[in-house]
């Protein structure tokens, strides 16, 4: 499509993906949506984001990020039926991280029929300079049916600006306000009435940060995040690297890549080992359907077993943060459960999304052992807070040694184990 065209869309569920092809010096891009009434959100819950990955009706929801071989994706899913009649568009937008637009090479959003996947709208972005977020396009209603429209407007302020433009109040750091010198008289008013008592905002301000962590800053703390109570999801999303017919690369990784075909049935399982301050220690997973429970100990839960690695479900945790004062620590690990005979096989990323507060996310760095079981994040409470350590520590187990066992000797757990299934 070409800048500013619009064509008609089915009012059925569809995949929005803003793609771009990555590598060296690109900055990551996050796709975001606003929904509007006469050019304005209603709300701050109005924008549906990383920080904010659903909208309350259900219309919109950001589904998370996949990188195939070099061609990343951010996907969002919006259901055009579930769209509240007040609203009149849906804007769809892409921030940059680390850099300018100029710097993404074949930026581009695609819009989806969701169901048989067919490619109803294609805008391809081009001639980006110093902007750091665009809106690359946008749902409109016409006369009772919905149409798409190519907008590819840029701004240089980055996702503050453009969230700010459409009415959002983004959570700024606070500044600190000089104390008045003992010495300056201070006397108030004697005539002026009482000022009134101010209304209380409708919702708290927007936390536009998010955190990546690395091996260079590999961990943080949650209460600076935000993240105190409700619910910490877990979610873990995988796919088969790209398999080579080159030749060319040296190492085990490389080898094995090249050897393995692509399996029928690739199946990882999210699992946590857990430590409460009573002493209590277990495992939470879904061999032995020990899926755990979040409103009593250990307030840990497994959603399921998924099979797929689609970022729409993956393997998904959660921790109840209200219960937070009954954790001492909390290892996060995935095992190999079958369908690939190593981690050097797979590309994978791990997110954590506090219920309130900044996302945290890790990307699994590339394997070269022979590893089936990799232990992903350690939860650890220093009395007062919860921190959260990126570990991306491939383990290798030995014959007759299972994936737990192997986790519980490596962070020292000291639990029984028996054989079990799923």
């Amino acid at each position: 499509m070409p800048k500013g065209s619009n064509v008609p869309v089915p009012t059925t569920a569809l995949r929005v993906e803003l793609g771009w092809r990555s590598g060296p010096g690109v900055p990551d891009a996050d796709a975001s949506a606003l929904l509007l009434v006469g050019g304005k959100v209603r709300s701050d819950s109005d924008f549906v984001f990383y920080n904010q990955p659903a909208h309350s009706s259900g219309a919109v929801r950001h589904e998370g990020k996949r990188d195939a071989g070099g061609q990343v994706t951010d996907t969002l899913l919006v259901d055009l039926a579930r769209v509240e009649p007040a609203i009149e568009t849906v804007v769809l937008a892409a921030s940059a991280d680390g850099g300018t637009f100029a710097a993404v090479p074949d930026l581009y959003i695609e819009v989806k029929d969701a169901a048989p996947g067919t490619v109803v709208a294609r805008f391809d972005s081009t001639g980006a300079t110093v902007e750091t977020a665009f809106v690359l396009g946008e749902f409109y209603r016409r006369q009772g049916a919905w149409k798409f429209r190519a907008v590819g407007q840029g701004y240089g302020s980055g996702l503050e600006g453009l969230a700010t433009d459409y009415g959002i109040t983004v959570d700024e750091p606070q500044q600190t306000v000089p104390a008045v010198p003992a010495s300056t008289p201070v006397t108030p008013p004697v005539t002026a009435p009482p000022p009134p008592t101010p209304a209380a905002p409708p919702t708290a301000p927007v936390r536009l940060t998010k955190v990546t962590l690395t091996k260079a800053a590999p961990s943080v703390s949650l209460t600076k995040q935000g993240g105190t109570s409700g619910a910490l999801r877990v979610n873990l999303n995988w796919e088969m690297r790209k398999q080579s017919s080159s030749g060319s690369g040296s190492g085990w990784g490389s080898k094995l890549a090249r050897a393995v075909a692509m399996p029928a049935s690739l199946d990882l399982d999210l699992c946590a080992l857990y430590e409460l301050t009573d002493g209590r220690k277990g495992v939470v997973q879904a061999l032995g359907n020990a899926f755990g429970a979040l409103h009593q100990p250990p307030y840990i839960h497994l959603d399921g077993d998924d099979r797929t690695g689609a970022v729409s479900s993956g393997e998904n945790l959660t921790v109840n943060l209200d219960h937070k004062q009954a954790f001492r620590r909390i290892l996060v690990f995935v095992t190999i459960y079958e369908g690939a005979r190593s981690f050097a096989e797979l590309n994978a990323k791990v997110t954590l999304q506090p219920q309130h507060g900044a996302a945290i996310d890790f990307s699994l760095d590339e394997c070269t052992v022979p590893s089936t079981v990799c232990a992903l994040a350690l939860i650890t409470s220093t009395g007062s807070d919860l921190v959260v350590q990126r570990e991306a520590r491939y383990l290798v187990t030995e014959r007759g040694v299972s994936p737990q066992r192997t986790v519980d000797q490596a962070y020292g757990w000291g639990m029984n184990w028996t054989p079990g299934r799923k």
